[in-house]
């Protein structure tokens, strides 16, 4: 298989977890990966974008602008930010809650990201996901970040087998929250099955 997927939200969301976990699960399915986080000011609520590489043609672990197959956005904003990097026909899927940020709480400028959100839709392929409906019944949107990976593979962009990636989420995350993280893939993926290409 051959996929690059770029994962973009802000600290303290789980980008991270959630390019590693994407990433394990692709080398268990037999592919080559290559991955990188830029971080930057992550712990003051700053962007955090992770690059997942799948395939042997990746030589480099940064996906170039124009070609990532799939952008999982746990932010509006971030995805507007990031948009540079989809290819034509690329798929973002896209938390619909916004974090906001320092500037807004001193300004007040309004920001709730449906602008972001409409001018997604009208560039590319996007679904639209609320994360905090989405993660009410888990008691936290912490669980956010599996839940997205779940709507993706649900969806069918992820490209790899929902068992592999369930397993890999049982080896990365504390024993005390594996079925909670379990049971929030599984919701993600019967959402995105909602969006699966027929």
């Amino acid at each position: 298989m051959k996929k690059d997927i770029l994962i973009c939200g802000v600290g303290g969301q789980g980008t991270v977890l959630a390019s590693k976990i994407l990433a394990a699960s692709a080398m268990v399915d037999g592919d080559a990966v290559h991955s990188a986080e830029t971080i930057g000011m992550a712990q003051r609520g700053g962007p955090v974008t992770s690059h997942v590489r799948i395939g042997d043609d990746a030589y480099s672990p940064l996906i170039p602008f124009g070609s990532a197959d799939l952008i999982l956005a746990f932010e509006p904003s971030e995805a507007v930010r990031n948009l540079c990097y989809l290819k034509k026909g690329g798929t973002v899927i896209v938390n619909s809650v916004p974090v906001k940020p320092v500037t807004e709480s001193l300004n007040d400028t309004g920001y709730d990201g449906t602008e972001m959100l409409s001018y997604l839709r009208g560039k590319c392929d996007c679904i639209v996901i609320d994360g905090e409906e989405l993660s009410k019944e888990f008691g936290s949107s912490r669980y956010f970040n599996i839940a997205i990976l779940g709507v993706a593979a649900g969806a069918g962009r992820l490209g790899i087998p929902q068992e592999i990636v369930l397993g890999e989420i049982v080896k990365r995350v504390p024993a005390r929250f594996t079925d909670t993280n379990k049971a929030a893939f599984q919701k993600g993926a019967e959402i995105g099955a909602q969006y699966a290409i027929k």
